[in-house]
């Protein structure tokens, strides 16, 4: 098990890489991650939801994500509660009132869905969240120490010397931390090196004295972890393109943005700056496109697109004739009006959307969760439906995609100019993308999207089987 000091220490990457190692190897490997909090989830197959970091550790081990490898996931949304996910399906809504006395009842079945991966495998590589050295949050804990003491799993853990102080918070979580707990860890590793690792001999060296705890190695920066999809919303405000770009695609960072990795493959073009607006920062006049994201809570998010004068941009926009695209939340944002009368995202409520497509939305406790492809704008794609809510209206009638032949989904305007739809991914596939830039003069989807996050994969997985001694880690998880 994976554990780190902090959060954004790159555990994630850390897994998925070492996961590909594995494979590479020719080891049966599986992913796992007992709690996980995050609006970027992925479709399974067995037809539930977890964690968008766990399904690519799946492709990473080259296998199809399924809902046990991240059995409990909370959702953030509106009014301080998180929707509940347990083996991929929706359970209900907990609150900061509830939460520890339900995450710690969850442990049965985190163990149930860790036992089945662990009997197909022969080694599972465990992620953990946040730090164990938040000892305000052990009572309950099924994410950290909590889940390591119970399944019995060795535990290294990470410290990222990228931000500074690494020698302080490895040393000092052992410190903090009971010591029961401190006796699961075994090791440690430094990650996000820069520069020439023999400079931290002597540090490395104090860390192994201080701690008790034996090296498993210095990961260098890892510059293909760029060309992977994110999971935390964090990172989004550093993501920059290339000057060259001949077009600017906008994306407003909305307070319950989900799904945002749908705008990854836009990185692969050399014609497009995408920008990722954060609060306080007008949507440039100059964008050729603006890209409604996905959303948690699409009322919440539209209060707050309004409250930072978005919609009086996007309306500027459209009246240029400027191309606007939603996506899920983003699409039911773009309709009409979205009403909520059985309280779904938070208090019931039914409040005017942008109304530049002339669909509704009524949201509604069943929630679409599939793998489907289809057609979207002349182009074959593969992709997934997450939303709960069904939308309808005279736009409807101009679908953007057709799913499995037949079942249109989404809408665009009479001019063409907003289009929206439920499916997740379509920009990953390199037809869509190449007829969706050509609207705007740009020629586009020259690279495979999913080759381009394959290669990474292994590129990561090469750098850790130079550094990294994956050997003992595979000696540590062999049980008598």
């Amino acid at each position: 098990m994976l554990q780190g000091t902090g959060s954004d220490v790159g555990k994630s990457v850390l897994v998925a890489g070492l996961c590909r190692a594995l494979a590479n190897r020719g080891l049966r490997v599986r992913p796992f991650k007992p709690q996980n909090m995050s609006n970027n989830a992925a479709v399974t197959v067995d037809g539930g939801e977890i964690g968008r970091a766990q399904a690519l550790q799946a492709i990473a081990c080259r296998v199809e994500p399924h809902s046990d490898m991240n059995p409990v996931l909370l959702k953030p949304q509106a009014d301080m509660t998180s929707q509940l996910i347990v083996h991929g399906k929706v359970r209900g809504t907990l609150g900061t009132g509830n939460f520890r006395q339900a995450r710690g009842a969850l442990m049965t079945e985190v163990l149930e869905s860790f036992e089945r991966l662990r009997a197909e495998a022969d080694i599972v590589v465990v992620e953990g969240a946040g730090s164990p050295a938040e000892i305000n949050l052990r009572a309950g804990d099924i994410a950290n120490m909590g889940f390591a003491r119970a399944a019995n799993v060795p535990v290294v853990l990470i410290g990222d010397i990228d931000r500074g102080g690494v020698i302080a918070a490895i040393v000092g979580t052992k410190t903090v931390i009971d010591p029961a707990d401190a006796a699961m860890i075994r090791g440690f590793l430094i990650n996000k090196f820069r520069g020439d690792i023999r400079l931290f001999t002597d540090g490395y060296d104090q860390i192994a004295a201080l701690s008790g705890w034996r090296g498993f190695g210095v990961v260098p920066w890892l510059t293909a972890a760029v060309r992977l999809p994110s999971e935390d919303a964090v990172v989004l405000e550093r993501r920059r393109a290339g000057a060259a770009a001949r077009i600017v695609i906008a994306c407003p960072i909305l307070p319950r943005i989900s799904n945002f990795d749908d705008l990854d493959p836009m990185k692969l073009e050399p014609d497009v700056e995408l920008r990722m607006i954060p609060p306080g920062t007008p949507i440039p006049a100059e964008a050729a496109l603006i890209v409604l994201p996905g959303s948690k809570a699409t009322i919440a998010d539209l209060a707050a697109m309004r409250a930072e004068g978005w919609d009086i941009d996007i309306r500027a926009h459209h009246r240029r004739g400027r191309a606007i695209l939603g996506l899920c939340g983003g699409y039911q944002m773009l309709g009409r009006r979205v009403a909520d009368p059985l309280g779904i995202e938070g208090a019931p409520a039914d409040v005017a959307g942008l109304g530049l497509l002339d669909v509704e939305t009524i949201l509604g406790p069943a929630k679409a969760l599939r793998s489907v492809e289809g057609v979207a704008l002349g182009a074959r794609f593969t992709g997934y439906e997450m939303h709960m809510g069904e939308t309808a209206g005279p736009d409807a009638a101009r679908p953007l995609t057709l799913i499995d032949g037949d079942r249109p989904d989404g809408a665009v305007s009479a001019d063409g100019v907003v289009m929206g739809s439920y499916v997740h991914g379509l920009l990953g596939e390199s037809g869509v993308r190449h007829k969706l830039l050509a609207r705007f003069g740009v020629e586009g989807g020259g690279r495979d999207y999913r080759a381009s996050v394959d290669a990474a994969l292994d590129d990561i997985a090469a750098v850790l089987e130079a550094h990294v001694d994956i050997d003992g880690l595979i000696a540590l998880s062999r049980r008598p």
